[in-house]
């Protein structure tokens, strides 16, 4: 069989803290508070997603507060937070994740976030905020130093004596002294669940970035873009792998993973409409002054964004079969958008697992709404090809 069908693709959605609605370019037009987004994680979990990002930075609520609130609200639902070197302590962070993923029953999914824009990483003191090889470098050690502390954790008993005066004194303890961390006698506790510790998703379209995906990212997260330009990344972090094995005999998996937008309908002609009408309500003079901002964004990914927003703007926004990067218009960050019904969307996104990805995390507008219809209309779809596939790829091997 196909390595390609190894692995069952997951689907996540994306939690929206930071508003909520059926338009963009304009004020948030409900209220978004806690209680909208626990019914934003009820319904994911009900359509059959499994996890959800949750946004860090700007005006986002702190991710790990909202995280652990909604798995408490949830039964299955797991949540992506963002873990950000450089503004929190890697021992603190190790607890504060091992905690998380104990407290979910094992249901944490971690995000490490590199950078965002400087002024963000500015605003939250980083240091690094206008240097981002030494950010990607600083977060290798980072999340070496994560790993360590929750793979030293494992060998701690629950049922240890209450008010023993050195209750984890069987801990190895972790000592690091490098570039940008030092530790004496590090440990965290508890235990993670995970074994040997939750999944990293990591993301950036840079030559550091995915010389850093290659030796920690278990899913490698990418923006959607053309099937060529995805497959291109793809070949770049696995060359890295291949790297990293033939130098230090290091022999990594990694997933891949698409963040994309998706209108949804019954007829094609009704998914066109409902996706223009999400735009509809821009002002053109937030159009221009937005447009200004994602030209001087310094990401590689948002630079790509913005390429391929420039190159469909001629098409009516219109990148390919069913693909759409109107949203790009006012919105940075993962905005292209697969338009279509079911059937169509589905087919877009199993040419992407035909070249290696298998996690996908989508939303749309509002996403309280095109979370369940989108996950109630797409899901069974998609599982329904890609199991035909399977099949059909097993018995050509029989």
């Amino acid at each position: 069989m196909s390595r390609i069908y190894e692995i069952e693709p997951e689907f996540g959605w994306y939690m929206p803290t930071r508003g909520d609605g059926p338009y963009v370019g304009v004020k948030s037009e409900r209220t978004v508070d806690i209680a909208y987004n626990i019914k934003v994680a009820q319904a994911v979990e009900e359509a059959g997603y499994t996890f959800a990002l949750i946004p860090t930075g700007g005006n986002c609520s702190d991710a790990w507060l909202v995280a652990a609130t909604l798995a408490a609200h949830t039964k299955t639902f797991k949540p992506l937070v963002a873990m950000r070197p450089g503004l929190i302590a890697p021992a603190l962070a190790a607890r504060m994740g091992a905690t998380l993923d104990e407290v979910t029953g094992g249901r944490a999914l971690i995000n490490i976030v590199t950078g965002s824009s400087a002024a963000d990483m500015k605003a939250m003191g980083d240091p690094l905020a206008f240097d981002k090889d030494a950010r990607y470098e600083r977060t290798l050690e980072y999340i070496k130093i994560v790993k360590q502390l929750w793979i030293n954790s494992g060998a701690v008993p629950r049922d240890g004596l209450l008010a023993a005066h050195d209750a984890l004194g069987h801990i190895e303890r972790y000592d690091h002294q490098g570039k940008y961390f030092q530790l004496e006698g590090g440990i965290s506790y508890p235990p993670t669940v995970q074994r040997p510790h939750p999944p990293f998703y990591f993301g950036g379209s840079s030559p550091a970035a995915k010389r850093t995906a290659a030796e920690i990212a278990d899913v490698y997260l990418m923006w959607a873009e053309p099937l060529d330009w995805i497959k291109e990344q793809i070949d770049e972090v696995e060359q890295h792998r291949k790297e990293l094995l033939q130098t230090q005999g290091i022999d990594r998996t990694i997933r891949y993973g698409l963040r994309a937008q998706v209108v949804i309908r019954d007829t094609e002609e009704e998914a066109w409409a409902a996706a223009r009408t999400i735009v509809s309500r821009i002002d053109p003079a937030l159009k221009q002054g937005i447009e200004g901002q994602l030209f001087y964004n310094l990401s590689a990914g948002q630079q790509r964004q913005n390429e391929l927003r420039k190159l469909a703007e001629a098409n009516d926004y219109v990148i390919g079969p069913n693909f759409w990067a109107g949203l790009a218009q006012v919105r940075g960050g993962g905005a292209m958008a697969f338009v279509g019904t079911p059937e169509q969307v589905a087919d877009r996104l199993l040419e992407y697992t035909n070249i290696g990805v298998t996690s996908f995390i989508l939303s749309g507008y509002p996403n309280l709404e095109e979370a369940s219809a989108s996950g109630k209309a797409l899901l069974p779809v998609f599982r329904r090809k890609w199991q035909e596939r399977r099949l059909a790829a097993a018995s050509q091997q029989i």
